[in-house]
C-alpha cells in the first residue's frame, strides 16, 4: 500500500519568527505523511510589524528610482540574521544578500526583488528541518505574458516533487520559458501549495495560519463568530473572493478539480481541527441552512435601460464587449427585459466613468442610464441546506426587518448562493443581521 501524502502551506504569520520555525517543526515532525512544505515571507510578528515582501517591495522602488535603500535592506538581513541565529544553523545570508542587492543596484526587477522572501524563507526552513529544497523556479512555469502555464507547472512540478522523499517548496513565484522570475499576486503562496498538491496526488492539502479555521463572518464585524467545520470548495472560493482572507480563491481551483480535502488549521494551536474543505459534506455532519457570509465595500452600480433589451439584439453582448475592450471586469451582471444591472468596482471605475458612459451613449443609444457609488456586495453560502430550504426568502426577510435597503440581488440556482447589494453606510449592520440569522436557524 503506497504511502499517505500531505502537503502543508505555512503561511507568512507561521514563518515570522524563529520560535514559528520551531513550532512548524513539531507540527511537521508529528505527522510523518507531512512531506511536503511550502512556505510564505516572514509575515508580521506584532501589529505595528512589516513583512519582509512589504521590505522588499519598498527596496525594489527606491532602487528603481535611484535612491537609498539601506535602510529597508538592513531591516530584512535583521529579520533573517534573528531566525538564523534563534534556530542555531549554519545559513550563507550575507553570500544570498548580497546577490539580491547586486540586482537592485544594477538591474531592480520587481518580481524577482518580491520573490525572494519566500525564496530564503524556504532556504532555511530546509535546512532547519533536513529536507531537500526546491526552488519553483524551476517547476512553477508561466508564459511569457505572465499567466501561469497549468500544464507544464502539472509536469514539471511532479517530476520535481516525486523523486524525493521531504521537501521544501518556497510559494508565490516561478518562472518563464527563458527564466525571469515571476510571481502570483499576494497571497500566492497558497496557489503553489494547491499546485503542489495536485502534483503529487495528495490525501490532503492543509493551509497553515493564525486561525483555528474559517469564520462564518469577519470577525472585526461580528464578536466570536463560529468556526465552520466543514465547508464545499464553491462555498470557500466565494467566500475567498467576497473578503474572506484566510485562502487564496484561486488555491481552491486546482485541488477541487482532484478533490483533494484542504485543511485550514492555525500554527499556533495545532491541536485545533481547523475548517475542512471538501467536495461533498461527510454524512452525519450537522447541516446549516447558512454557512457563512462575506464581503467587500467600494462598488458601484451602473444601470442601462433600453425598451425590450432582451429581444435577441444583442445588446448585453455589445455591452458586456465594452467592458472587455477596456479590460474592465465585473463582479456581476443582471439582465432585465428592459435593462441591465452591472456591478463593479468603485476603484476600477472611477478612472475611466465618463468615457464609459460617453461610448455606451454612443455605441448602445440606451433610453436611460443611471449610476450609483457607495454600494457593498454580501455574499451568503449555504449549500448544505436543502433544495427545499427557503434560506434566501429569510436572509432576505432578515434585511428588510432590520431596515437595511437591498439595491441588487443576484440568486444562484438550487441551494443558498446569494449575491447581495447594500448601502455601505449599513454594511457591518448587513453582516451582523445576516450571522444572527445564522445563529438562530442552526439546523439540526
Amino acid at each position: 500500500m503506497s504511502k499517505r501524502i500531505v502537503v502543508a502551506k505555512f503561511g507568512g504569520t507561521s514563518v515570522a519568527d524563529a520560535v514559528q520555525f520551531r513550532k512548524i517543526r513539531e507540527i511537521v515532525e508529528s505527522n510523518p505523511e507531512r512531506r511536503f512544505i511550502v512556505v510564505s515571507a516572514p509575515g508580521k510578528r506584532y501589529p505595528d510589524d512589516i513583512k519582509v515582501t512589504d521590505l522588499l517591495l519598498t527596496c525594489y522602488e527606491k532602487a528603481a528610482a535611484g535612491q537609498s535603500f539601506a535602510a529597508e535592506f538592513e531591516q530584512i538581513r535583521q529579520r533573517f540574521r534573528a531566525i538564523i541565529d534563534g534556530l542555531k544553523i549554519d545559513f550563507p545570508l550575507d553570500s544570498e544578500l548580497e546577490t539580491l542587492r547586486n540586482s537592485l543596484l544594477t538591474e531592480p526587477m520587481r518580481d524577482y526583488t518580491a520573490s525572494r522572501g519566500e525564496y530564503l524563507t524556504a532556504r532555511i526552513m530546509s535546512k532547519y528541518l533536513s529536507f531537500t529544497f526546491v526552488d519553483p523556479a524551476w517547476c512553477v512555469c508561466f508564459d511569457q505574458d505572465g499567466q501561469l502555464n497549468a500544464p507544464m507547472t502539472s509536469r514539471t512540478m511532479r517530476a520535481s516533487l516525486l523523486p524525493l522523499n521531504r521537501a521544501v517548496i518556497a510559494g508565490f513565484y516561478g518562472a518563464d520559458m527563458i527564466g525571469t522570475i515571476r510571481t502570483f499576486e499576494r497571497g500566492g503562496s497558497d496557489i503553489t501549495g494547491s499546485l503542489a498538491a495536485c502534483a503529487v496526488s495528495a490525501d490532503l492539502y492543509e493551509n497553515w495560519t493564525d486561525v483555528s479555521g474559517l469564520y462564518a463572518a469577519d470577525p472585526r464585524i461580528v464578536e466570536n463568530p463560529e468556526t465552520v467545520s466543514y465547508m464545499s470548495y464553491r462555498e470557500l472560493r466565494t467566500l475567498s473572493y467576497m473578503g474572506a482572507s484566510v485562502l487564496h480563491s484561486d488555491a481552491v481551483l486546482s485541488a477541487s478539480e482532484l478533490e483533494i480535502p484542504i485543511n485550514i488549521r492555525n500554527t499556533n494551536k495545532p491541536e485545533d481541527p481547523g475548517t475542512m474543505i471538501v467536495r461533498h459534506l461527510p454524512k452525519g455532519v450537522t447541516k446549516n441552512p447558512v454557512t457563512g457570509v462575506s464581503g467587500r465595500k467600494g462598488m458601484s452600480l451602473i444601470q442601462i435601460e433600453k425598451v425590450m433589451v432582451s429581444d435577441g439584439s444583442g445588446f448585453s453582448a455589445l455591452m458586456l464587449d465594452i467592458l472587455k475592450e477596456r479590460a474592465l471586469p465585473f463582479e456581476y451582471c443582471l439582465t432585465g427585459i428592459d435593462s441591465i444591472t452591472l456591478v463593479i468596482r468603485t476603484e476600477l471605475l472611477a478612472p475611466c466613468k465618463e468615457d464609459l458612459f460617453d461610448e455606451i451613449r454612443e455605441t448602445l443609444n440606451p433610453d436611460f442610464i443611471s449610476l450609483r457609488d457607495n454600494l457593498s456586495l454580501i455574499a451568503v453560502t449555504g449549500e448544505k441546506a436543502t433544495e427545499s430550504s427557503d434560506a434566501n426568502v429569510r436572509v432576505l426577510e432578515k434585511l428588510t426587518e432590520e431596515g437595511i435597503e437591498i439595491s441588487t440581488i443576484n440568486q444562484g440556482a438550487g441551494k443558498l448562493n446569494l449575491l447581495i447589494g447594500v448601502p455601505e453606510d449599513r454594511y457591518e449592520d448587513a453582516i451582523k443581521a445576516i450571522y444572527a440569522f445564522r445563529q438562530s436557524h442552526q439546523a439540526s
